[in-house]
C-alpha cells in the first residue's frame, strides 16, 4: 500500500511538475518592436550634414517621384539684380534637379511647409523670402516647372543675410515627406559656376 501510495504521491508530483514547466517551454511572449518607416529611416539618415556639391535623393512634392538635389555653387554679393540686400549681403546656391524615377518630382513649395531655408551659425533659422531675396533673378536658373523622368534643371535659392547669419551657414531642404536635408555652406564663394552665377547677377 505504502508503494502504492508513493507511487500515486510520484506520479501526482510529475504531472504537477510538468504542468508547471509547459509554461517555461512555451516561448516567451516578446514586446513588439518598432520597425522604422521609410520616412523615419530616411529621417535617421538624413541627420548627416553633406557638403556643398554632394546629392541627396529626395521625395517629389506630395510624396511624387524622386529628386535628386545637388547645390553645387555659394556666391555672396552686396548687391544683385539691380537691388541692394536689405540685411547686407545675398547668399545665392545654385543647384542641380534631376528626376530619378519614372516620374516627374519637383522641389516642395514653401507654402506646403518645406522647400529651403538657411540655418545662421546660432541657430536662426530664415526662409527664402527674407529681405530683397526675392528680387534677385537669374534667367538660367530660374526653373520652376516639375523636373521631367530623364531629365534635370539648373535651379537657385537666394537669401537676404546679415554678415553673422551668412558667415558658416547651413542650407537645409525639407522633401515631400518631411525629410530635411542639410548641406554645410562655406563662408565665401566657391563652386565650379562661380564667375557664371556672378555674371547673371550683373542684369
Amino acid at each position: 500500500m505504502r508503494v502504492h501510495a508513493s507511487a500515486v504521491t510520484a506520479a501526482l508530483l510529475a504531472a504537477a511538475l510538468t504542468a508547471c514547466g509547459g509554461d517555461d517551454d512555451e516561448p516567451a511572449k516578446q514586446q513588439p518592436t518598432k520597425a522604422s518607416s521609410p520616412q523615419e529611416a530616411s529621417h535617421d539618415a538624413d541627420a548627416k550634414t553633406l557638403k556643398l556639391g554632394e546629392p541627396a535623393q529626395t521625395t517629389g512634392d506630395g510624396g511624387t517621384g524622386v529628386l535628386q538635389i545637388t547645390p553645387d555653387t555659394v556666391v555672396f554679393r552686396k548687391k544683385a539684380s539691380g537691388e541692394s540686400a536689405k540685411y547686407g549681403i545675398f547668399v545665392v546656391v545654385t543647384m542641380k534637379d534631376k528626376a530619378m524615377t519614372a516620374a516627374a518630382a519637383d522641389e516642395v513649395a514653401p507654402i506646403s511647409g518645406g522647400g529651403w531655408s538657411w540655418i545662421a551659425p546660432d541657430g536662426e533659422t530664415i526662409g527664402f523670402d527674407s529681405g530683397n531675396s526675392t528680387m534677385v533673378t537669374m534667367d538660367r536658373y530660374d526653373n520652376a516647372d516639375p523636373v521631367q523622368p530623364g531629365t534635370y534643371q539648373w535651379r537657385a535659392q537666394v537669401f537676404d543675410l546679415t554678415p553673422a547669419q551668412a558667415k558658416g551657414g547651413t542650407l537645409l531642404y525639407t522633401d515631400g515627406e518631411e525629410a530635411a536635408y542639410r548641406w554645410k555652406m562655406p563662408s565665401s564663394d566657391s563652386g565650379p559656376r562661380v564667375a557664371e552665377v556672378k555674371k547673371q547677377l550683373q542684369y
